[in-house]
């Protein structure tokens, strides 16, 4: 059996490492140092996997030393691909891993990429410093894949092991070659794309679909606030419907569905085609923290509060529930909103790391909450901790008067004064 190495070790390249490791040879590398040592002590601060979890990848070791990555034949790119400020695509975590890659690479070597990119990508902009940094020629000397990761960070029930896994090659002989190695760790089976650019564009194409299908439910709840209607109560009398789709409306962040559209329209307009609705949705989507800013702020007037120098609490500052990714979360919109507003804004997060949010986003997270401080709660991401909490509980944080935003809808109905 040919030796892998799995290149990047976060929320994808972990759980990928250790599927494998139960049944061959793998080393996990990373140039995160402080990561590998963790990994070596049974640590895995993504709270992806436990100890008895990476114990049972008896075969996998761990290494930030490229020195170590010299005798595997198989390379697995799983490096993040964010987007910059102006909404573009940086490649650059991915060029540098191809360099670091390169630099071992092989005769007879396969170089697999699963970080999500555009249609084109691999072959366009990966292949090329791999043939730079190793000297070697593509398809004659070395050969790639393309496998796209559908990992749902936080999601105990859909692993790694258990989606559909979505198989590409240079050529039709590595085609094979990939969709047999991945086929044999995922119980769930494979589909080999015709080529590695279809295997791209499917992948893209997945949260595409489902950013769109959110700034739908969005805008549905912006029409619905200014018509007297809960969304919640019209999505649920909908949804008895045999074809309606189950999507709600809330923030969409995190390090997909916010962030791949901009890749396939990066890709488009490159092309000379301008697209309308993708960039509409992505449009709403990004509009919506200042939304819940605004609306709760109308509320806390209402109320009788004063704005300016209110206190409001922030519950919850991760992309999504029971996860502890801060990654392009947009619950700091509605932060950056309501300090715009002139509000006293305190976020607490018991699934955050502390020193990352201070890192990230300048946020000092709040521990101890004292009750009747705050003009205003928003229970932004429900964590398991957040939604044990009953209304009343919620409400003890409350001044008199306070205003308590259900962000997600998970308290009964009418038990909060404001839900999308």
């Amino acid at each position: 059996m040919k030796k892998i190495a799995v290149i990047g070790l976060g929320y994808v390249g972990l759980p990928l490492a250790v599927a494998f490791g139960e049944k061959r040879s793998v080393i996990g590398f990373d140039i995160n140092s402080k990561r590998i040592s963790d990994l070596r002590e049974g640590i895995d601060t993504t709270r992806e996997l436990t100890l008895r979890e990476l114990a049972a990848a008896s075969r996998l070791s761990f290494t930030d030393s490229l020195g170590e990555l010299a005798d595997c034949s198989v390379f697995i790119v799983t490096v993040p691909t964010p987007i910059d400020e102006f909404n573009t695509p940086d490649l650059t975590p991915l060029v540098r891993a191809s360099e670091t890659v390169g630099k071992v690479l092989k005769v007879g070597d396969i170089v697999i990429y699963e970080s999500t990119v555009y249609p084109g990508a691999t072959e366009e902009v990966c292949v090329p410093v791999l043939e730079r940094v190793s000297g070697l020629s593509f398809n004659q000397d070395f050969y790639a894949g393309y496998s796209p990761e559908r990992i749902n960070p936080g999601d105990k029930e859909h692993r790694v092991t258990t989606i559909v896994k979505v198989t590409s090659g240079s050529t039709p002989e590595v085609a094979d070659e990939v969709d047999a190695l991945y086929a044999d760790i995922i119980t769930a089976g494979t589909h080999k794309a015709s080529s590695i650019k279809v295997a791209e564009a499917a992948k893209v194409i997945e949260n595409t679909q489902r950013d769109l299908n959110i700034a739908l439910m969005n805008e549905l709840a912006m029409i619905f606030a200014r018509l007297g209607i809960d969304t919640h109560e019209v999505l649920a009398a909908a949804g008895t419907k045999w074809n309606f789709l189950p999507f709600k409306p809330g923030l969409v962040g995190g390090h997909c569905i916010g962030v791949d559209p901009y890749y396939l329209t990066h890709k488009s307009e490159a092309i000379g085609y301008h697209p309308e609705i993708i960039l509409a949705g992505r449009r709403v989507n990004d509009g919506m923290g200042p939304y819940v800013a605004s609306e709760l702020v109308k509320h806390m007037i209402k109320a009788g509060h004063a704005v300016a120098n209110a206190r409001v609490l922030v519950m919850g500052l991760t992309f999504k529930e029971n996860c502890p990714d801060l990654r392009n979360t947009r619950v700091i919109d509605v932060v950056r909103e309501l300090q715009d507003f002139g509000c006293q804004v305190d976020v607490t997060d018991c699934w955050a790391d502390n020193a990352e949010a201070q890192q990230e986003y300048d946020i000092f997270l709040v521990e101890e909450l004292i009750p009747q401080q705050y003009e205003a709660v928003v229970l932004a991401v429900p964590h398991r901790e957040y939604a044990a909490m009953s209304t009343a509980d919620l409400r003890q944080l409350l001044s008199a008067d306070g205003v308590l935003f259900d962000l997600k809808s998970v308290l009964p109905l009418g038990e909060a004064d404001l839900r999308l």
